[in-house]
């Protein structure tokens, strides 16, 4: 195992062999680290923390501190981290809470670029991108293929739809709704159609595309209520389950959602 000299590891750990531990990295009690995990020099991986195959964590990460909720009070909680992500510099994950339920789950194929927080019981999909400084508060669930933008922040509780985008500087404090363009600031933040042009570069059909169009159009631009509005588009015979899980999800919204 390629552990550097000045490595602090619990005794406890469970590392892979082939996982590499860089110079002055603190590894806490009850971690397990995957197969191929590269931790850069200073990592401090707090404890009770899951770590999947291949992941790379570059200097100064904090992963798996205590959460920030002022009813902890220092119970045994876990964060759990699929395979294959890449976390930068400065990021931070932090356990879940009692209250919430009890971890923080990080799933696969993930990038989490530089300064990015992800607060307690936060439950992140598979191939999401949070860009410099994004921010997820407590409770937040992000859902696969989602886009986080830099120094967005996320209200506790609140959900981002898989294939989302948020973009840069936005403050999303109800659900980000799926397949489209969120941007803006609390109250300010608004809908900017689907979002084509990142749909079309992971290989979704140019049909799929048009008939998330229409409904759009006809959930949020014929003037009708939300509620008019849906069961219009539930009246519509469509090709594609993405559809579906755009109905499906604003149905489901116990927040509300930016539109």
């Amino acid at each position: 195992m390629p552990v550097h000299p000045t490595a602090i590891i619990d005794s406890s750990c469970d590392i892979d062999p082939t996982a590499s531990v860089g110079p002055y990295c603190i590894i806490g009690p009850e971690t397990s680290i995957g197969a191929g995990v590269t931790l850069d020099a200073c990592v401090h991986v707090y404890g009770w923390t899951t770590i999947g195959e291949r992941c790379r964590f570059y200097s100064h990460a904090s992963i798996g501190a205590d959460p920030q909720d002022l009813k902890y009070g220092g119970e045994k909680t876990f964060l759990r981290i699929g395979g294959g992500n890449v976390f930068r510099e400065f990021v931070t994950l932090h356990r879940g809470t009692p209250g919430g339920h009890g971890e923080t789950v990080i799933g696969n194929n993930n990038f989490v670029m530089t300064g990015v927080h992800i607060a307690h019981d936060c439950v992140v999909g598979d191939n999401v991108i949070m860009a410099n400084a994004a921010t997820l508060a407590g409770h937040v669930t992000v859902g696969d293929h989602a886009t986080v933008g830099a120094f967005s922040a996320v209200h506790q509780f609140c959900r981002v739809g898989p294939h989302a985008f948020i973009g840069g500087f936005s403050v999303v404090t109800r659900d980000a709704l799926p397949f489209i363009k969120t941007v803006g600031a609390r109250n300010e933040a608004g809908i900017y159609d689907i979002n084509s042009v990142g749909l079309r570069r992971k290989g979704f059909q140019e049909e799929c595309i048009r008939e998330l169009k229409r409904a759009y159009r006809m959930l949020f631009r014929s003037g009708l209520n939300t509620g008019d509005a849906l069961a219009e588009v539930k009246t519509k015979t469509w090709t594609f389950p993405e559809v579906t899980i755009l109905v499906e999800f604003m149905e489901s919204s116990e927040r509300g959602f930016i539109r």
